[in-house]
């Protein structure tokens, strides 16, 4: 199991990006619209870090980890059968691959596949 992405969601991006630089040393690029405007690092290990703000009024502050899958549809279709639902169903993004999220006692998880 491998981190493809780590995204946080918080409605200060600037100060999060700042403390991550200072404790982590990571360096954060521009804000990448295909990413819901999430300024992106990359990390050692080939992951990547996205800061970004709230989509929408009802989408609170959260950390949510994409975990590399080869088959993005599967591994939903597994999530869904051990009693998760299914909160994005796998999406394109352009440039990137595909992801999906669910939810499962009370925790969001992704799925990412290249």
């Amino acid at each position: 199991m491998q981190i493809h992405y780590l995204e946080m969601v918080t409605p200060d991006i600037d100060a999060t990006c700042e403390l991550y630089t200072e404790v982590h040393g990571v360096e954060f690029g521009d804000a990448d619209a295909s990413l819901g405007g999430a300024r992106v690092a990359r990390l050692a290990n080939g992951a990547m870090l996205g800061v970004r703000a709230p989509m929408h009024s009802g989408e609170n502050p959260v950390t949510r980890a994409y975990m590399l899958v080869s088959d993005i549809e599967a591994a939903v279709a597994a999530a869904k059968n051990s009693g998760a639902e299914i909160a994005v169903p796998p999406m394109e993004i352009p440039g990137h691959g595909k992801c999906a999220i669910y939810l499962q006692g009370g925790i969001e998880a992704g799925l990412w596949q290249l």
